[in-house]
């Protein structure tokens, strides 16, 4: 029978924009790690095993050697912005399977400024070619300099022209996330905007314009993963938060039939990973109270409202209609800021999001407190593609 798993500590760094810190990958490393462990009452030797995420940097057992060298195994995690989520998941299997009782799981990066390029190399076969030659299949869209905007904003417009949401749906979940930034003192931005600031915003691919786009970021974040028994034996129990459900979904050839740009940036996967997440917690989505979801691109959020379940297919944007994702809404969703605000360092946006919803969970978010706050989903999305959804639940 697998153990039953839980975070008893986490911590992150401020995230930055691109060069604005003079810090490299064991400096942000051992800040993230120190302030998880502290949190956790727990030493780095008690640590047995590592999981270091990230995407550019692939120097995971380099990165910890300022926290510690025990000797233990690290292993170094990279699976496109999904990577962070990736590295939580092997820290629980790990866990679960009764391989170890306290496990690390670490996400990391720092980014070039600009827009992301289409892959991760010169490889004439990249990580989301697939995806690419999907969404111009049967359309008249040509390739954009910048793919990622382009993908995510075409998914916008399948959506408009299928289900009539409108750019102002679009602009008001930037305008959301934005806000909700304010009061996080980790956020790479803390600005508050009107809608018609977020609107009039300089435009990056239509109806995406820059303040509904995340940026890219500097920062990491930790958590620590143990066993029931170690809580039990380590009298954790009043800051342990229960995983109470986790899986990643990778592509089907479903994502890339009948050139729907909203298969391809990953509504199926995120659908089946909800899904097995939430039947494993015993929980559904009415339940959740408050969610982290890979809002890269404000329509990505949108979407993502009907593969989680939250809105029928077609009517995620009548959730933006009756303020439904925000404070005093059926769910809060990205009180942390989101991807588009609180920023988005690749390999660290997964476990910053598990940071968040522990602290909601244990009522320490401060002025972003989601009230009464008993269950939280988490949604992390990388193409490539893997959509890791985890479910989570106080221990007591």
């Amino acid at each position: 029978m697998a153990n039953r798993t839980y975070v008893v500590g986490v911590g992150m760094t401020k995230f930055e924009k691109p060069g604005s810190r003079d810090w490299e990958y064991p400096d942000m490393a051992k800040e993230a790690v120190g302030k998880a462990l502290q949190d956790a009452g727990v030493a780095y030797e008690q640590v047995e095993q590592a999981y270091a995420g990230s995407v550019y940097g692939s120097m995971g057992q380099r990165a910890l050697y300022e926290t510690g060298m025990t000797g233990i195994p690290v292993m170094t995690v990279a699976n496109a912005c999904a990577t962070g989520s990736s590295a939580l998941f092997m820290a629980r299997q790990a866990v679960r399977g009764g391989l170890a009782d306290c496990v690390l799981a670490l996400g990391m990066e720092k980014m070039e400024k600009g827009s992301l390029g289409a892959g991760m190399g010169k490889s004439k076969v990249t990580i989301i070619d697939h995806h690419l030659n999907a969404m111009v299949a049967g359309r008249p869209w040509e390739m954009d300099k910048a793919p990622m905007p382009q993908m995510f904003g075409n998914a916008g417009r399948e959506h408009m022209e299928k289900y009539g949401s409108t750019p102002e749906h679009y602009a008001w979940i930037g305008w959301k996330n934005h806000k909700h930034s304010v009061h996080n003192p980790y956020a790479q931005f803390q600005d508050e905007y009107s809608l018609d600031q977020v609107r009039n915003a300089t435009m990056i691919y239509d109806p995406l314009t820059k303040l509904q786009c995340s940026p890219t970021s500097d920062g990491a974040a930790a958590a620590i993963v143990v066993s029931e028994r170690f809580v039990d034996e380590h009298d954790l129990g009043d800051r342990a938060v229960e995983i109470a459900g986790q899986h990643i979904a990778t592509d089907t050839p479903d994502s890339f039939a009948g050139g729907s740009s909203i298969q391809v940036v990953g509504f199926g996967c995120s659908q089946r990973a909800a899904r097995r997440a939430m039947e494993e917690a015993g929980v559904g989505i009415d339940e959740v109270d408050v969610i982290e979801l890979h809002d890269c691109f404000s329509a990505n959020e949108l979407i993502t409202y009907e593969a989680l379940g939250m809105a029928a297919v077609g009517e995620g944007h009548t959730l933006v209609d009756d303020q439904a994702t925000t404070y005093g809404g059926t769910w809060v969703v990205n009180p942390s800021g989101g991807l588009i605000s609180k920023g988005h360092p690749l390999g660290a946006t997964g476990i910053a999001q598990c940071a968040e919803l522990t602290w909601q969970l244990r009522g320490q978010a401060g002025d972003r407190q989601v009230p009464n706050a008993r269950v939280a989903l988490q949604h992390n999305i990388g193409l490539g593609s893997a959509c890791a959804v985890a479910v989570y639940k106080p221990a007591t």
